[in-house]
C-alpha cells in the first residue's frame, strides 16, 4: 500500500489509501489577500500566527505555508519571507508542513530551515521546473507535489492530465525518488465552467490510484469556484473524491460543514477506526439553529498521526477566499 510519510520535528504523519484523509490548511497563503500579504511585506506576522492556530484548532492536519506577496522580483524577496514564515509556524504547531512556492530559490531556502519531513509544492511536468525541483526533492529526501501540467498549459483531456502525471513520476523515478513520495494534483478545474470536471477527476483518480500507485491532493475550493455558497458544493464534494481516492487535499479546515464531510468520509470510508475521532469530536454535538451546520464541540484532528521522528498556479485563484 502507497504511503507517502510527511513530519514535522516531533510528529510524523501518513497520506495513503488506508489512512484518514489528509486535511492540508491552506489559510497561510498571500494570494488574493491583500492585507495579509502587506503584513507579511512589513514584518507583521499576527495573521499568520492567528491562521496557524486557528487551522490546527479545527482539525488541519499539515499546514501549508505560502510567502508569495509580489510577482515583482519574486527571486529577491521570497525566499527570506517564507524562511522567515516557515521558523515562525513551526515555533507554533506541531504538524508538518507544506513549503508552497514556485519560487526554486524560495524552495531550497525553505527546505533549509524545515524540520522533519516537509511535503515540497509543487513541481510540474515543465521540462525547466523538473531539472530545477526534482535534484533538490532527492537531496533533501522529501516528498513532493507533482501538478498535472506541463509547458502546454492545464489540458481539459483528463488523459493528457494522466500522462503529464506519468511522466512527471517516471522523471522522479529517474532522479532516484519512489513513487509513494510523489503525490500528484490531478487538477481540479470549476464545475461552473466544465460541467464535467467532478467526473473528469473522478475518472483520473482512479488511474492514478490503480495505474500509478500514488497518493493524490488538489485545491479542494477550485471545484466551486465562481458558484454561490461555495461551501455547500466543497461538502458535497469531499465525500465523492474521498470515495474515488483521493487522499489530502489543501483547503480551508475553518469550515465546520467542509470538515464535517472530511469526518464522515473517514468514518465511512473505513479510516477512522471505531468511529473514535468522529464521537471525540462531536459527542456533546448540538444542532444548529435553522437548519445551519453547526461548528465541531470539540477540536480533535481530522486525521491521525505518530509520535516520531495550488489554486493559484492552476489558474483557479479559489484560495483566495
Amino acid at each position: 500500500m502507497t504511503r507517502t510519510i510527511v513530519a514535522s520535528a516531533t510528529r510524523e504523519i501518513v497520506i495513503g489509501f488506508d489512512q484518514p484523509f489528509c486535511v492540508i490548511g491552506e489559510r497561510i497563503n498571500p494570494t488574493g489577500r491583500k492585507k495579509l500579504a502587506a503584513e507579511m511585506i512589513e514584518g507583521n506576522f499576527d495573521t499568520v500566527i492567528k491562521d496557524a492556530l486557528e487551522q490546527v484548532a479545527a482539525g488541519a492536519t499539515m499546514l501549508d505555508i505560502n510567502a508569495g506577496v509580489t510577482s515583482v522580483n519574486p527571486n529577491e524577496t521570497e525566499p527570506g519571507l517564507l524562511v522567515k514564515t516557515l521558523e515562525i509556524v513551526q515555533g507554533l504547531v506541531d504538524i508538518p508542513l507544506a513549503i508552497d512556492s514556485s519560487v526554486t530559490a524560495a524552495i531550497e531556502a525553505g527546505l533549509r530551515v524545515a524540520k522533519g519531513r516537509p511535503l515540497v509544492n509543487s513541481v510540474t511536468g515543465e521540462e525547466e521546473k523538473l531539472e530545477a525541483i526534482l535534484p533538490l526533492v532527492k537531496k533533501y529526501d522529501v516528498p513532493v507535489v507533482a501538478i498535472s501540467n506541463d509547458e502546454t498549459g492545464i489540458s481539459m483531456d483528463p488523459d493528457v492530465r494522466f500522462a503529464v502525471a506519468k511522466k512527471i513520476v517516471e522523471r522522479a523515478m529517474d532522479h532516484g525518488i519512489k513513487p509513494h513520495d510523489i503525490v500528484v494534483d490531478p487538477l481540479v478545474m470549476p464545475i461552473g465552467a466544465l460541467g464535467d470536471a467532478g467526473r473528469q477527476v473522478f475518472q483520473l483518480l482512479y488511474r492514478l490510484r490503480n495505474e500509478l500507485k500514488v497518493n493524490t491532493t488538489c485545491g479542494l475550493s477550485n471545484i466551486s469556484f465562481g458558484l454561490p455558497h461555495r461551501h455547500g458544493i466543497n461538502a458535497g464534494f469531499i465525500p465523492m473524491v474521498i470515495g474515488a481516492g483521493m487522499t489530502s487535499a489543501i483547503m480551508n479546515p475553518c469550515r465546520p460543514q467542509e470538515m464535517e464531510a472530511v469526518r464522515a468520509a473517514n468514518v465511512l470510508n473505513g479510516t477512522d477506526q471505531n468511529c473514535t475521532n468522529w464521537i471525540m469530536t462531536y459527542r456533546d454535538h448540538k444542532p444548529a439553529e435553522g437548519g445551519a451546520p453547526a461548528a465541531a464541540a470539540s477540536s480533535a484532528p481530522a486525521a491521525g498521526g505518530r509520535r516520531g521522528g495550488r489554486a493559484a498556479r492552476a489558474g483557479g485563484g479559489a484560495r483566495a477566499e
